[in-house]
């Protein structure tokens, strides 16, 4: 217990704490105005007086003994709240300099094409992509995360963040069909040459999932690549899909390709124009495979920076200042109210 407050205590600093200084001032006023004169007065004799004097004598002291500590109290709780209490908390290491890594993810129709495995499962692509997708956000610690969902067209549904846990919960709660059934790819890239950041020295990544061609949008690829280039952004898409599946029909059991749409030689030319890489995804396996290697390739920041939290804590003085003063406001209005005679 004693370490647990002694630890506490050196964690807690003071903004302003050449304030401590005026806590004597109450005392030092009442120093230098001293006690107040009294004229002399014949006295008049009264009975019982000394025995009346003493009762009211006990009943003011320990009155003024009750009030004089709750306005102690009250005026050092002041006093520490204007030197603004702050507690540190734990040391939090961020990089010095940076990656913004934008994630764009094909929610078309087809990605819900079950030709994928996880846990020896048969899934969708998309389920697939977000199993091995989280596990990649969170060890991406420095980089700021953003991510982008399109079909008929773009939608940012995380800006960048460092904030992994709240991207990856994003990421799990997507839906196929959210935003449409076609594959709008010059939108994707596009939207994320909008909202990368103009910082000369941030090296900005765009991670492109799909799993066809570009049917939809608002600008074609060529035109999105174009603001790609000029902003420098790497970019490496990803193609999703198996390259043979077997599939019911009339007829039997026959195998096609779930891959037939997939446009690998467009995907190959954003990757090479922008100084980035495509990967071919046919399993699980595979794309956890490329997520590591993009980790060697494009790997966090060794120099941090390291940063702690800050709390302010004045309030809870504050509080404390002014409950006291409350309380003897309302124990002064009872007095009067009800005519008590309380030792308080």
């Amino acid at each position: 217990m004693i370490e647990t407050v002694s630890t506490l205590w050196q964690n807690i600093s003071f903004a302003w704490p050449y304030l401590f200084l005026v806590l004597p001032l109450p005392w030092i006023i009442q120093w230098l105005l001293g006690k107040p004169q009294h004229t002399d007065t014949k006295p008049i004799f009264m009975p019982f007086y000394h025995a009346f004097t003493q009762a009211a004598t006990t009943t003011t002291t320990q009155k003024s003994k009750w009030r004089t500590v709750l306005l102690m109290l009250a005026w050092c709780c002041f006093v520490v709240s204007l030197t603004r209490p702050v507690y540190y908390g734990a040391p939090i290491t961020i990089p010095n300099e940076g990656r913004d890594l934008m994630i764009a993810v094909d929610l078309s129709g087809s990605m819900q094409t079950k030709d994928m495995q996880v846990n020896n499962q048969e899934v969708d692509r998309l389920v697939m992509v977000k199993t091995v997708l989280g596990d990649f956000i969170q060890r991406r610690i420095g980089d700021r995360i953003g991510l982008i969902l399109f079909a008929d067209t773009a939608y940012l549904q995380a800006p960048l963040t460092f904030d992994r846990t709240t991207v990856s919960q994003l990421l799990s709660e997507t839906v196929i069909g959210l935003v449409g059934d076609s594959t709008a790819i010059g939108d994707a890239i596009g939207l994320a040459a909008k909202r990368f950041t103009d910082k000369p020295d941030v090296t900005k990544v765009l991670i492109l999932l799909t799993d066809g061609q570009n049917t939809a949008g608002n600008i074609t690829p060529d035109q999105a690549l174009s603001l790609a280039v000029d902003q420098q952004i790497k970019i490496y898409p990803i193609g999703v899909g198996a390259d043979a599946m077997v599939v019911n029909s009339l007829f039997g059991q026959r195998q096609v390709n779930p891959s037939a749409e997939l446009d690998e030689s467009l995907l190959t030319r954003l990757a090479k124009a922008t100084g980035g890489q495509y990967f071919r995804a046919r399993d699980t396996g595979e794309l956890e495979q490329i997520y590591r290697l993009l980790d060697r390739i494009e790997p966090v920041e060794d120099n941090q920076q390291t940063l702690r939290p800050q709390t302010a804590l004045f309030y809870i003085s504050l509080g404390v200042a002014l409950s006291c003063v409350a309380l003897l406001g309302l124990l002064s209005w009872l007095s009067r109210q009800f005519n008590w005679r309380m030792e308080w």
